[in-house]
């Protein structure tokens, strides 16, 4: 019997940066859903998604990353939903610390240490 995976839900509103981000994490055979922003992505949520991580882009119009993350800590339905930080433009460490995310990537560095994550949440 086929061993059910959770799908990845990727909240980023670059469409570049996230068609190249679900190539990867389907490549690697993640079911990779995508929100332009946090505010689509907490609807997604509370429609019924239920991802096994949340790959979460800081900087986004409408709403970003960390109001997003607030909103979801506040919501016991989501609120254990992990997340990963990250960011082309700013070095997310600090943010994923004050998120209580369980990681955290650089956009702009290797993307190994993403998919180690992805990984580790979605094959438990």
């Amino acid at each position: 019997m086929a061993q059910h995976r959770p799908p990845v839900l990727l909240v980023n509103d670059d469409p570049d940066t996230s068609e190249a981000l679900r190539m990867i994490l389907q490549c690697d055979g993640h079911e990779v859903e995508w929100a332009a922003d946090g505010r689509e992505a907490l609807k997604m949520l509370h429609d019924g998604l239920r991802p096994g991580i949340i790959v979460l882009d800081l900087m986004m119009p409408v709403m970003d990353g960390f109001e997003f993350r607030y909103e979801q800590l506040k919501d016991s339905d989501i609120a254990d939903i992990p997340v990963v930080v990250c960011s082309a433009a700013m070095d997310p460490r600090a943010a994923a610390q004050q998120l209580r995310a369980a990681g955290y990537v650089q956009l702009t560095d290797r993307i190994d240490p993403l998919r180690d994550l992805v990984r580790q949440h979605c094959l438990k």
